[in-house]
């Protein structure tokens, strides 16, 4: 600092280097410096701590070195851009230090935070978000992760929106309705942690993508760095892991531009996990890169180590390659197994196969292959030969095996063949009906007309990766944390649709899209099935409110009246001085307004964006009669 003082005290010979507030013109002094001014050089050489900083002598010339000096006034720490200046004049302190004074570093992990207001989403109007990346203190990210107060709660079924009545829960205790939640995802998945930790069996993610090219822009909101994109997504699944049940497992679906970043931090946070990555061609029609049309996505499966919990994907009937049921080769006598000689018995109008006879006795001996009985077929396993052969199923097993038979007439003889409609999963997944187009973005217009996703997720591609690792639990919990326009839930509704299950899904969205979108998308399939319902509530804002209020503000007009509101009514940082801000709101104004809106987004306590359940019976934060029904009910609080 004495060495930036000592060139402040030497360029106030010269007026043309300061400004009229005292400060060193930046962009007047780098230009001459680039230039090699000799007025500027004269008056550097003047001075002897000047000279022997930024001087070399050789041979007794003393040459100017030009980069190091460029380099420390570049330096935000010795000279400030106009919004830092701000903000040292208006005294952002601590101990009673400016922040410029402190020269200290902030050490970003474990509590930075990037709490993205207007959401992690893929708004049409790709309007600039507001970022909040700040270092926090750990007594500070206490509170902030707090469970919060919930509001607006309201059930959906096939016949509309209800009133919240309560939550059902089983045996256990634990809530059993499906949910979907609006407020910021991180805090969300803190407040689930009370009900729901070590009980979800599968998350499955869609997040934002850092679709940047070089990695330093987030395309949605594009002030999203990768550092700061790979910390956003760490937070979050840091705090997902520990509502995962012991066999449970995570599903992060990417493109290319993260796929190597995320699948480091993955198996950095999953320790104890295997991680594989599945190649999905989404877009037939490719996205023009560069040098190649990106046809694909990569989803990494995340789940324990030395556990089978990939089951069989189901194959299309097309795809189903079916052989006689009928032995033949070594072995197939009717001799070598008689529990395997039986008739099938089939309805030759529909070709159904309506039931299976009883195991024949040793002394009946069929004519022929069909016999005709009450205007049914009963199929014996003899061969083209005449030969009484077997099945390859005793009768005490064939039932068990019925939904893969098919009856087939072939040059005017019935066979029973048998088909495998489930395979092992590959890793990659071709097929027509993972094109997000016709099966993502129709699929939603159809449910909610005018909405605003431009590419939503094929719901068969969310379906078949959910169903890989909950096919074979009906009763499985699903959290989705980035619900979008709400494919996890459509796909869970479709699962449970086909095999009776009663899986049930958790959706976390903090974007207003959520009721005009994500809500009546989910009541829609709910209300075609005539099945399901599910649960809608909001995380109670605080000082959320004055954030929204702030991206939405036009002007810094708007920005002022909103301050006067935020005096009165919001939770500033412990550190504001509201008579400094008072006085130098000349200098806010000359601001740009993005750096009014990020200046004031920084005056708010963060502790404070939603009403911690702390406070739900604090009169200051007036949470009504419903809010504390839904709060006691959710969290388990008696009266």
């Amino acid at each position: 600092m004495k060495l930036y003082q000592t060139l402040e005290k030497q360029f106030r010979k010269e007026p043309n280097y300061m400004s009229d507030n005292g400060d060193i013109k930046k962009w007047v002094v780098l230009s001459k410096a680039q230039n090699l001014d000799e007025e500027l050089i004269g008056l550097l050489l003047e001075d002897p701590d000047l000279k022997e900083k930024f001087f070399i002598k050789i041979k007794e010339v003393f040459v100017f070195k030009q980069s190091l000096f460029i380099h420390f006034l570049e330096q935000k720490n010795y000279l400030n851009d106009s919004y830092t200046q701000f903000k040292n004049k208006i005294g952002l302190t601590v101990d009673g230090q400016y922040l410029k004074q402190r020269n200290e570093v902030a050490l970003v992990w474990p509590f930075k935070d990037c709490i993205l207001e207007g959401g992690q989403s893929r708004e049409e109007d790709r309007r600039e978000e507001i970022f909040f990346n700040e270092t926090l203190a750990q007594d500070e990210i206490t509170e902030l992760l707090d469970p919060k107060v919930l509001t607006n709660a309201k059930r959906f079924d096939a016949s509309g929106e209800q009133e919240f009545d309560c939550f059902n829960r089983n045996e256990n205790g634990t809530i059993t309705d499906n949910l979907i939640i609006k407020g910021n995802n991180l805090l969300a998945l803190h407040s689930l942690k009370k009900e729901f930790a070590g009980k979800v069996k599968l998350i499955y993610i869609d997040p934002p993508y850092n679709t940047g090219g070089m990695g330093d822009t987030f395309t949605y909101n594009n002030n999203f760095k990768r550092s700061t994109w790979l910390t956003f997504m760490y937070n979050r699944l840091e705090a997902a892991k520990s509502l995962l049940s012991k066999d449970g497992a995570l599903i992060v679906a990417i493109d290319e531009n993260e796929q190597p970043h995320l699948g480091v931090l993955l198996k950095d946070l999953f320790q104890d996990y295997e991680v594989h990555c599945v190649t999905i061609v989404h877009n037939p029609r490719g996205v023009q890169g560069t040098n190649f049309s990106y046809t694909h996505e990569y989803v990494f499966f995340v789940f324990p180590k030395g556990k089978k919990l990939i089951g069989n994907r189901i194959i299309d009937e097309s795809e189903i390659d079916y052989s006689n049921l009928r032995n033949w080769g070594g072995e197939s006598l009717r001799s070598d197994a008689r529990n395997c000689f039986y008739p099938i018995i089939v309805n030759p109008k529909t070709s159904e196969i309506v039931g299976f006879g009883q195991v024949s006795e040793d002394n009946f001996h069929p004519e022929k292959r069909e016999l005709l009985r009450n205007d049914l077929i009963y199929i014996y396993p003899i061969d083209n030969n005449n030969v009484e052969r077997k099945w390859r199923y005793a009768r005490q097993s064939v039932e068990a095996v019925k939904h893969l038979l098919r009856a087939r007439k072939k040059s005017g003889q019935w066979d029973i063949e048998i088909g495998k409609n489930f395979g092992q999963y590959k890793t990659v997944w071709i097929d027509p009906k993972y094109d997000a187009n016709e099966y993502g973005t129709k699929i939603v217009n159809k449910l909610v007309p005018n909405n605003k996703f431009s590419f939503p997720k094929s719901l068969y591609n969310v379906r078949d990766c959910i169903y890989a690792l909950v096919g074979n639990d009906k009763e499985a919990i699903i959290l989705d944390y980035h619900a979008g326009s709400g494919t996890t839930a459509h796909a869970v509704l479709e699962i449970n649709k086909k095999d009776g299950g009663t899986r049930q899904f958790i959706l976390c969205e903090q974007m207003n899209y959520v009721e005009t979108v994500t809500n009546k998308r989910v009541q829609s399939v709910i209300e075609q099935n005539n099945v399901g319902n599910f649960i809608y509530f909001e995380l109670k804002k605080y000082n959320q409110i004055f954030l929204e209020k702030i991206e939405e503000a036009t002007d810094t007009e708007e920005l002022l009246a909103i301050w006067e509101e935020m005096k009165e009514k919001s939770f500033l940082n412990y550190n504001i001085d509201i008579k400094r801000q008072e006085q130098h709101l000349e200098d806010f104004k000359k601001l740009s307004l993005k750096e009014q809106k990020k200046h004031f987004c920084e005056l708010l306590d963060k502790n404070q964006l939603y009403v911690n359940l702390s406070s739900l019976n604090d009169a200051g934060f007036e949470c009504t009669e419903e809010e504390q029904k839904v709060t006691k009910a959710f969290y388990k609080i008696k009266n």
